[in-house]
Formats: structure tokens, sequence, C-alpha cells
């Protein structure tokens, strides 16, 4: 039954007239939102508008008798006897902790899997990952006074929205940061890019790093470029040995056992066997 309807024979305190239309008003939000399509949400999401309207309306009438005190106590006790607002949620708010509460669902500990109050309970400064509302009520916040005037923050608020599109301002700009380009050079050649022919500013990789990731590739390592570590060598045959950069060696793109006065490693020839000095 509407307000309206159930009101119209019943006599009204005086400051009735102050707060009728409000009120009305706030019925005929209420009405829509539990009137409004459902399709595409959770079925806990359809209740949060409805959870909100709640907050404001009772808010609005706790403002009037307790901080402007415009309405008398006998039409606030008429309020409540009528139901109109939630005399418990109205309570609470007078209790330290409690000043902006979004519902009573939220601090109902039997309600939840693990017996603890809703997330709205949380200071927005103590949570970590993502920011997510009630899943009950819609509420981000009701304790941290981050919202609009102080009061909660719900889900459709410009915070919401805010925080939201700071947190993906700070990844793209995460993304978007200049790497170094010897750095980039080392990620490229790690992946298997760029081959060698890559754009200016990269710079060659140090021979001894090349010949361990030709040899991870299953690759013969490209011999040092002439000037780059002093003597130039040409590519030899796989039997063949040479004394450029002083001591012999023998490419060998894999271990293929061991030969007499020879230690297989990676060095600055590539990867092969060179004479062991200790022997």
């Amino acid at each position: 039954m509407s307000l309206r309807v159930r009101l119209a024979s019943k006599r009204k305190p005086e400051g009735w007239s102050l707060i009728e239309a409000a009120l009305f008003e706030f019925e005929d939000r209420m009405r829509e939102a539990i009137n409004d399509p459902h399709d595409g949400k959770r079925k806990a999401e359809s209740n949060w508008p409805i959870h909100r309207l709640h907050w404001e309306r009772n808010r609005y009438i706790y403002d009037l008798y307790y901080k402007q005190q415009k309405i008398s106590r006998d039409l606030y006790d008429f309020l409540v006897r009528e139901k109109i607002v939630d005399a418990a949620l109205i309570s609470k708010w007078r209790k330290p902790g409690y000043e902006i509460l979004c519902s009573m669902a939220a601090i109902q500990k039997g309600s939840t899997n693990f017996g603890t109050t809703s997330i709205c309970r949380v200071p927005l400064a103590q949570r970590g990952g993502q920011i997510m509302p009630s899943v009950t009520t819609g509420c981000v916040s009701c304790v941290s006074g981050d919202g609009i005037d102080g009061g909660p923050v719900w889900w459709t608020d410009p915070y919401t929205a805010w925080a939201a599109k700071k947190k993906a301002d700070k990844k793209q700009k995460r993304a978007e940061q200049a790497v170094d380009p010897d750095v980039e050079a080392r990620l490229k050649a790690l992946r298997g890019e760029g081959g060698g022919g890559g754009g200016g500013g990269g710079g060659d990789l140090d021979p001894a790093v090349e010949a361990r990731l030709a040899a991870l590739r299953g690759e013969t390592a490209r011999p040092p470029a002439a000037g780059a570590g002093g003597a130039s060598c040409q590519p030899c045959a796989p039997s063949a040995s040479c004394s450029a950069g002083g001591g012999e060696f023998q490419p060998s793109p894999t271990f293929a056992g061991a030969r007499p006065g020879f230690v297989f490693k990676a060095g600055p020839q590539g990867v092969g066997y060179y004479e062991d000095a200790a022997a």
C-alpha cells in the first residue's frame, strides 16, 4: 500500500507539511527502483538502489531532527510508528564509528560466510587490491567518510569511477614508460626476437652473452664483429680450430665429449672447446 493511501485517514502531527513532498518523492523513486528491470544484473545488485534510497530517506529525517532541529519529537515518533523511517539505523548513526553506516545489513555478522561485517566497514586506506562494493548493499565504504559530503561511497558515486580511472591510468603509464635500449635488446634476444638486425640504439650484445643465448636456442654462435673485442675471426668449420684472441678454439654448439687439453665452455669466440690453460 502506498504511503499516500496508508496515511490518508490518519492525523498528522505538526510539521508534516514540511516533509510530505520529500517523502512522497522518495516513495516514487523507491517504486521505480523496485520495478527497474534486472536484466544483465547480478541477483544482489538489483537491491543496491533500494539500500541507497533507504539510507537517503532516513538521513533526510535524521538531519532535520537531530542536526537542524526543524521537526518535533511528536512528528519523529509518528514516522517511527508508521515505519516510514528506520529507527534502528538512525540510532546507530548516533554511536561513534557508525555515523554514516549504510545499512543495518552491513553489520549483521550472521548473514556472512565467515561471521564478519561487510567489506564496506573496512576503511579504504586499509584495503589492498581492487576496491569493490559490498555485495549486499552496493556500498564501497561507509566508515572512512570519503563519499560526497562525508557520506558513504556508493557504487555509482563519481569517486568510484575516479578511483577506477586512476588505477587504469597508472597501469597505462607503467606500460608506456621507456625501456633502456640495452635492456630492451637483451629482452628481445631472450625472446628470440630481433635477429641481430634490430633498430638503432640497441647496440650489440656482449659476445659471451650472445654465445650463451645462441646455445640455448640451439644455434651456432655468431663470431664477434671486427673491432669489438680486438682481432676479428671468420666462421670456422666444426672440426677446425683457430687461435684468434689467444688460445686454441674449436667451435661446437653442443658438448661432444671430452677432448684432451680442451675445456667446453662459452668464451670470447663463442660456445665450443677452448685450450685448457691448466693442462
